[in-house]
């Protein structure tokens, strides 16, 4: 579900007032936050923030197409290692030739 239009979308309050202030100075270093709920806005479009993602903070550089996206949703909190291959079969089920072709 959404937010509602009414509300308007939200933006980390300390957020903005670093992205104002780095816009105002003309400052491109990258902007450390944890905020990762908080919603792009056109006023962050060619800056680059640091996220958090539990364990580290992730570089996102933002771009048009990302507005009205989270910045959580640029930073994956989870490392897909992939599926398991045919040899590592026979290590996790053992080897009853339960899944031997």
């Amino acid at each position: 579900m959404s937010r509602s239009l009414k509300k308007g979308p939200y933006t980390d309050a300390k957020l903005m007032e670093k992205v104002l202030k780095a816009r105002n100075e003309g400052k491109m270093s990258p902007i450390k936050t944890w905020a990762r709920a908080s919603t792009i806005t056109p006023e962050m479009v060619g800056m680059k923030f640091l996220v958090h993602n539990g364990k580290k903070h992730e570089e996102v550089l933002v771009i048009e197409s990302m507005i009205g996206h989270r910045l959580g949703e640029f930073s994956l909190t989870r490392k897909f290692k992939g599926h398991a291959k045919k040899g590592k079969l026979s290590k996790v089920y053992g080897s009853s030739g339960r899944f031997e072709e």
